[in-house]
């Protein structure tokens, strides 16, 4: 098993995204830094629009992600209501 990584920007919205890949990823691991949390999981790390929508009560266009987004490790896979990272 490899770990998958992103690293964002550490602000208001940011916070979300990372309640938000908690939800969906249950062992998830983050790390809080000077200036950017980092996440990472095992295999795959799933950011569902749909959960991040929730988070902020109101609607969320996942394009968005990338003016948080600092680093990644890891395959993208990315829709309109998924940004997914693994290892193929």
């Amino acid at each position: 098993m490899s770990k998958v990584y992103m690293a964002l920007q550490d602000n208001e919205e940011a916070h979300y995204l990372v309640e938000a890949l908690e939800e969906d990823n249950p062992d998830v691991t983050v790390d809080y830094q000077p200036a950017m949390i980092r996440i990472e999981n095992e295999d795959r790390l799933v950011l569902k629009r749909e959960t991040v929508e929730e988070k902020m009560g109101r609607d969320w266009d996942l394009q968005s992600l990338h003016v948080n987004l600092v680093t990644i490790g890891g395959n993208v896979d990315e829709t309109d209501d998924e940004f997914t990272l693994s290892w193929n």
